[in-house]
């Protein structure tokens, strides 16, 4: 933990109120996407302070689809839930444009806060929305925007859940219009706010002069050939010019998806040849997935609750350790 960072120990420290503090503290807050239980338990794992859910990442994995709005509330929330409960670091989630109006924004926003996230992206967008890196985005007017955030604040019952109002105006209005947005959107209560699809330092500079004390958030496609718009900034730079969280949404699908390739074609060549062969440097071993599942814990309840005629009788001859708890013998 560094100077600074918040007490994840403390008692009533809450998700919610981590991500707050590390917001204000340990800037910029990095934050990569994940979507299913692998992914999310790995990130905390390999020591990230907080995760995202990718909505791209979700629409792709969950209905094999592309992000142009079919991945529903319900898939989103369930699937959130799913992710949220499996990890001890804050969550964000991406509720897309809200699904609706602002009456229905009132609504997502419990649904998501009770499904245990942190946070919501909410986007001006109009319906059917795309993913922010395509082309034919339109945009609902500021106002309808503002009422959406406004009913958002309105909704949520820890005051520490985060509405971050992203807009998409980058590709359809420029900065002006994106700058002109981003003052409204902190008018109107946005506790954090995202200019998709930016373009250079330049247009970073005037969000976060825009935003005033408000958090900014930039996405990075660390990995990503073919990005014809945000280029690769360093975390460095990116502090410097007053980034306070850096989302990642493609990086780990994207690996998974080239892990998957590669293992795959390995085992077609199997098929073409007959012949079964060894490639432990495409795969982690059993030990790694066990550990990262945490089936230690299901030893140690099994161990606690379970008698020790129960354990002797199903794990006779097996390599399963336990410690017989005090209370079973």
């Amino acid at each position: 933990m560094n100077a600074g960072d918040p007490d994840p120990s403390t008692p009533a420290l809450t998700k919610a109120r981590r991500l707050r503090e590390l917001l204000q503290h340990s800037r910029p807050v990095v934050s990569p996407g994940v979507y299913d239980g692998y992914s999310a338990l790995l990130v905390e794992a390999m020591g990230f302070k907080t995760a995202a859910t990718t909505g791209a990442g979700l629409a792709n994995s969950v209905l094999g689809m592309p992000d142009i709005g079919v991945f529903g509330l319900r898939d989103n929330v369930d699937t959130c839930r799913q992710i949220a409960r499996t990890i001890s670091i804050p969550l964000m989630a991406d509720a897309d444009t809200g699904y609706g109006n602002a009456v229905t924004v009132f609504h997502v926003v419990q649904y998501f806060e009770e499904a245990g996230v942190v946070g919501i992206n909410i986007e001006d967008q109009l319906d059917p929305k795309r993913c922010g890196h395509m082309r034919g985005k339109e945009l609902i007017s500021p106002r309808e925007m503002t009422s959406k955030i406004e009913a958002g604040l309105k909704a949520k019952k820890d005051p520490d859940f985060i509405l971050n109002a992203r807009t998409d105006a980058i590709a359809v209005e420029g900065i002006e219009g994106t700058v002109k947005r981003i003052r409204e959107y902190v008018a109107a209560g946005a506790d954090m706010v995202y200019a998709d699809a930016i373009r250079d330092e330049d247009d970073i500079r005037q969000v976060v002069e825009a935003a005033g004390d408000v958090p900014v958030q930039v996405n990075m496609g660390f990995g990503i050939r073919a990005r014809p718009t945000t280029p690769l900034i360093s975390i460095n730079r990116l502090k410097a010019l007053g980034v306070a969280r850096i989302s990642l949404p493609r990086l780990v699908p994207a690996a998974a998806l080239l892990g998957m390739q590669k293992a795959l074609a390995v085992l077609k060549e199997c098929v073409e040849t007959g012949e079964f062969v060894e490639r432990p440097d495409l795969l982690v071993d059993m030990e790694t997935i066990t550990r990262l599942m945490k089936y230690e814990r299901v030893n140690a309840l099994e161990s606690e609750f379970m008698s020790s005629e129960y354990l002797e009788r199903r794990y006779r001859g097996t390599e399963r350790d336990y410690v017989i708890h005090p209370k079973a013998e």
